[in-house]
């Protein structure tokens, strides 16, 4: 397999420097001056674990995981016991982690859709954008189209970091009916030679029905274009929100297949802990992190490189 790559340990460490101080260096100090590990250590250490976003069930998991670990071992250290901690972070994410997208499945599709949805506020345009240029990155012929038409500046946005990427994109008038954009988009990629397709969508409340369904009917147009579209339905979330994150994936879920996420923001937060509850408890793959504002800042997510970003590790 051959996956769509753009994975960069320094800036994925600098991004992750509000998290590593509110778990890692939180659980050093809790174990830091103790004369032994005991009990009550680690279910401190599972205090921490929980108000870091990593949530309760799941936090309970890795903190009764380790316990077990910890008391087959000779070697009683503190720094084994966060070793053991890593290690069970670690498992814990590649459960449901999934390396990006599968270039070599993309090139069985011509054009490979991508469905773009996700809360306003998300950066679910910006991330249009970087995941546009990853792509053309990697020599594949790109269109987005701006499905987006209940938002006035979405199309001006979203025409911006189009051309930041290099990318083609189909736009309509503002207010115009979203599923024929998405025709559109489909009809000129079968005739441009267009390797992938990313349709925006609006900014819609997971809890209105109404918009919901109208994702529901782009949803429904698209495989009347192209049976086999979409072939991925990306959920946009913001890393700032932590638990409600976990909510909208739920919610977003009950109304179509996603199959990936993408977190962005974790750079400006202290709530990227929230990346192991969604692993533990979701069935939707962590696809992309986002970790910066630049346009190449849209990375890979990789369990191992997260882990070790965030322990500090090389």
């Amino acid at each position: 397999m051959k996956f769509l790559k753009n994975l960069n340990i320094d800036k994925l460490k600098n991004g992750l420097s509000k998290t590593r101080e509110k778990i890692v260096n939180n659980i050093s100090e809790a174990v830091s001056g103790k004369a032994f590990v005991d009990d009550e250590t680690l279910d401190e250490l599972e205090e921490i674990l929980i108000t870091s976003d990593v949530g309760t069930d799941t936090a309970l998991k890795i903190v009764e995981n380790a316990r077990s670990t910890f008391r087959t071992q000779k070697d009683r250290s503190k720094e084994n016991l966060i070793s053991i901690i890593r290690k069970e972070m670690g498992a814990l994410m590649k459960s449901e982690a999934n390396s990006g997208i599968d270039l070599d499945e993309v090139s069985k599709y011509k054009p490979y859709v991508i469905l773009i949805v996700g809360v306003n506020g998300a950066g679910k345009t910006t991330t249009i954008g970087k995941l546009a240029r990853n792509f053309r990155e990697s020599g594949l012929k790109v269109v987005i189209g701006s499905a987006d038409t209940f938002r006035a500046a979405a199309n001006e946005q979203l025409d911006v970091w189009a051309e930041r990427a290099g990318v083609e994109i189909v736009q309509r008038d503002p207010g115009s009916d979203p599923s024929s954009v998405a025709f559109d988009t489909l009809n000129f990629a079968k005739s441009n030679n267009v390797d992938v397709v990313l349709i925006d969508t609006a900014g819609r409340l997971h809890t209105k029905n109404n918009l919901m369904n109208e994702l529901q009917k782009i949803y429904k147009v698209i495989s009347n274009v192209i049976d086999t579209a979409p072939n991925e339905v990306l959920l946009v979330v913001d890393g700032n929100t932590g638990q409600n994150a976990i909510i909208q994936a739920r919610e977003f879920s009950k109304y179509t297949d996603l199959t990936g996420l993408i977190v962005t923001k974790l750079d400006g937060t202290a709530k990227g802990g929230v990346i192991f509850q969604i692993c533990s408890e979701l069935k939707v793959p962590v696809k992309f992190i986002g970790v910066g504002e630049q346009i190449d800042d849209l990375q890979t997510f990789d369990a191992d490189s997260y882990v070790k970003a965030l322990f500090d590790l090389k």
